[in-house]
């Protein structure tokens, strides 16, 4: 069972989320983003990147860039659902 702790009496900083499996989770309260780790350390640097990218920040991923990590180049909707999502 996870824990958490946090102290959000003014709705700002980060909750930590101890899972079962022995990694952290960091949560900004503010925006509801969140992101882990190993260590808290980690967790927070995951959490940084992924608020900036929640905001704005960051390159769009381009054809090119699907191509390198080998995934298609597909619309959503092009592939029929598998049986147990109709």
């Amino acid at each position: 069972m996870a824990s958490a702790t946090r102290d959000a009496s003014n709705g700002e900083g980060v909750e930590f989320i101890h899972e079962d499996d022995g990694s952290i989770t960091a949560k900004d309260i503010e925006t509801g983003v969140a992101s882990f780790g190993d260590t808290k350390a980690e967790a927070l640097r995951m959490l940084a990147e992924a608020i900036e990218l929640h905001e704005g920040g960051g390159e769009p991923v381009t054809d090119e860039d699907l191509e390198v990590w080998g995934l298609e180049d597909a619309e959503p909707g092009d592939e029929e659902l598998p049986d147990f999502m109709e």
